[in-house]
This record gives C-alpha cells, sequence and structure tokens, in this order.
C-alpha cells in the first residue's frame, strides 16, 4: 500500500484562511513544550514574547522598526513566489543593495552635499539588490539552474563582500580599529517620525510599497501573467506570456524590495555599514510571506507578528536567560507548519492499493 497526494482543483477558501491560523497554534503548543523542557514557566515565556511587548510605547516603535525590513523583502517574495520562482536569496539582495546606497553615503562624506544624497542612496539600494536577484534569474533562464541554489549561495558571498569592506576599504579610521564605516551625515540617514524613539520614515515607504503590490497583482496584466504563469506555465505559454520576462521581472523587484530594505536599514536604525547588519531578515521574510498568503496585506500583518518574536526574544534573552536560539526555534517550527497546513489543504491524500497503481 502507497500514499499519494493528488491536488485539489478547488481549494475552500475557508480552508486557505484557517491554515496559517493552525500553523500558529501548533506553533505556540510547540513553544510552550520547549518552555517546559528548558525549566521555564510556559505563561510566563509567552508573556514575555507576545504580550508585554504591546504594553511599552518604546517597544511598539521598536516593532515598526524590525517590521519594516520584513514588510518590503516579504513583499517583493511575493512577486517571485507566486509566479513559482523560489528566491531564497533575499538576504544577499539585502546586503547588496545596502553595500550600493552605503556607497554614496561614504563617497559624500563630510562634503556639503544636498538633499539629493538620501533619495539617491534609496536608489542604488534598489539597483543593487535588482542586479543581485537577476543572476540567479539569468542562470536559471540561460542554464537551467536551480534558482534555490544559486540566490542562496549568492547569499553568503554578498555577506563576504561586506565583511571584507568594512574590515578593509570602508574601516572608519578613527573607529579604535573596529570593523565599522564612519557615521553617515544627517543627509544620507533617513528622518525620524518622532522626536523619541527610533521610529523612521522606512515605514511609509513600506505602506506605500503595499498598496503599489497590492494594485500591481491584483488589479493589472502583470499581476495575472504572475499568477498565471505560477499555476499554469502551459496555459502561460497559450495566452502569450513569456517566461524569461516574467522570471527576470519578479526576481528584479524582489531584490529592488530587497536592496532598498537593506538601504533604508543602513540608512535609519544602524546609521553606519557594520560586519553584520541584519539578523536573518532575508530568510525570517520568507516566512512573512508564506504566513501572508502571497497577499501584500497579508504580509503586512504578517511582519508585525514576527518582528514581535524578535522584540519578544531579545526581553526573553535579559529576563529570563533565554538563548536568542528559541526565538529562530519559533520562526522555523512557523515555517515548517504553514506549509504542512498548505499540502493538507490543497492536496487530498489517497490510498493506492498495489504496486501497479503506485
Amino acid at each position: 500500500m502507497a500514499i499519494r497526494f493528488e491536488r485539489q482543483e478547488t481549494v475552500p477558501p475557508l480552508g486557505l484562511i484557517a491554515a496559517p491560523l493552525l500553523a500558529l497554534v501548533f506553533t505556540l503548543i510547540v513553544g510552550a513544550v520547549m518552555f517546559v523542557l528548558l525549566g521555564h514557566d510556559p505563561v510566563r515565556a509567552f508573556t514575555i514574547y507576545f504580550i508585554e511587548p504591546l504594553t511599552d510605547p518604546w517597544t511598539l516603535q521598536e516593532l515598526v522598526v524590525k517590521a519594516c525590513p520584513l514588510l518590503l523583502i516579504g513583499i517583493g517574495l511575493s512577486f517571485c513566489y507566486r509566479a513559482n520562482r523560489w528566491n531564497i536569496g533575499a538576504e544577499g539582495q539585502y546586503v547588496v543593495g545596502a553595500l550600493f546606497g552605503s556607497w554614496l553615503a561614504l563617497a559624500t562624506h563630510g562634503t556639503d552635499a544636498g538633499p539629493w544624497v538620501l533619495p539617491a542612496m534609496l536608489l542604488l539600494g534598489c539597483i543593487g539588490g535588482a542586479l543581485w536577484g537577476l543572476i540567479p534569474a539569468f542562470l536559471r533562464v540561460r542554464f537551467g539552474c536551480s534558482e534555490i541554489l544559486t540566490s542562496l549561495m549568492l547569499v553568503y558571498v554578498a555577506q563576504l563582500g561586506l565583511d571584507y569592506l568594512v574590515r578593509g576599504p570602508w574601516k572608519d579610521p578613527a573607529g579604535f580599529n573596529f570593523p565599522q564605516s564612519v557615521t553617515f551625515d544627517s543627509v544620507a540617514v533617513v528622518p525620524l517620525l518622532m522626536e523619541e524613539g527610533r521610529m523612521h520614515a522606512g515605514i511609509l515607504i513600506a505602506l506605500v510599497a503595499v498598496a503599489a503590490a497590492t494594485f500591481v497583482l491584483g488589479r493589472t496584466l502583470v499581476g495575472y501573467s504572475i499568477e498565471l504563469g505560477g499555476s499554469a506555465p502551459r496555459a502561460a505559454a497559450f495566452a502569450g506570456f513569456d517566461e524569461r520576462r516574467v522570471t527576470y521581472g519578479v526576481f528584479a523587484v524582489s531584490g529592488a524590495l530587497a536592496g532598498l530594505a537593506g538601504i533604508i536599514e543602513v540608512a535609519g536604525p544602524i546609521g553606519q555599514m557594520q560586519p553584520s547588519i541584519s539578523p536573518g531578515y532575508g530568510f525570517t521574510a520568507i516566512i512573512a510571506a508564506m504566513l501572508g498568503r502571497l497577499h501584500p496585506v497579508g504580509v503586512l500583518i504578517a511582519s508585525f507578528v514576527l518582528a514581535l518574536t524578535y522584540i519578544g526574544g531579545e526581553a526573553a534573552q535579559i529576563s529570563m536567560r533565554m538563548p536568542f536560539d528559541v526565538t529562530r526555534v519559533f520562526q522555523g517550527t512557523l515555517l515548517i507548519s504553514i506549509l504542512a497546513a498548505d499540502v493538507l489543504v490543497r492536496y487530498r491524500i489517497r490510498r493506492v492499493e498495489g504496486a501497479s497503481h503506485a
């Protein structure tokens, strides 16, 4: 006897809504068991992780700061995943975007450059991320290489390039030998939205991206070609949509938004280049895209949920001496749960009797 998964022609809308909710519940159950095994009270741990961060105005601002890069990267990944193109290298595109934009900030440092510097940095960030994203797209179109592997391997190339620059040519000569660049000038820094705290104008850019992506994916021929190319490639080909053009397009958009997130993060909360400018936003955004059902508004909600795990994880480190790896376990369990729930919703399990039918 064998088991076969058969794709359902019609998926119940209620199932699509319930799948991420069930994944969240399962993740919380796994988390409770993990806390007990670590010798902690699950109720207190969940309170520190998910309740206390929502009761402090300062922490709420940090929640927005953490959600901003996740939101931008997650929207970009939604374009790829809707087209059935699996970009796993958004972390590398994030880094390269930060490098491109930071080059201008460092090149104009100490000069009387005007307010044009920051917009140019944001544009360079988009260009850098898009170019890095187009590499796996080209390798897939030209040579049939798996974009999963190529985009992932390029992450390490980008990170090593960042490490070389901040420890070498870009290192601050007056920085006591710390591997970091000089602090950006005021014209090269994303402005704050409030006098106190770190909430910056990058979140406004992210919200504009949500509105633009919602319109493009839901109301334009481009969005239809992406959706059709991902769900029915042969039908898309008969309709005249070019598979190669879709591949290049979604990777360029995904890379550009990841690069934009990178330069906003560097020119915003960080304010300079460092060896580590991301706690893994490019990988966590994959969960945000999946949890948000590849819809920009859903990604918006999912980004804040995942940002809450970052804030709660930092608080648990301080108050409960809990390792930050617990946060990664939460995020990884959530991703596995979402994928498993999607399989159960979109596929029907059938038992196959006899070897001839297997």
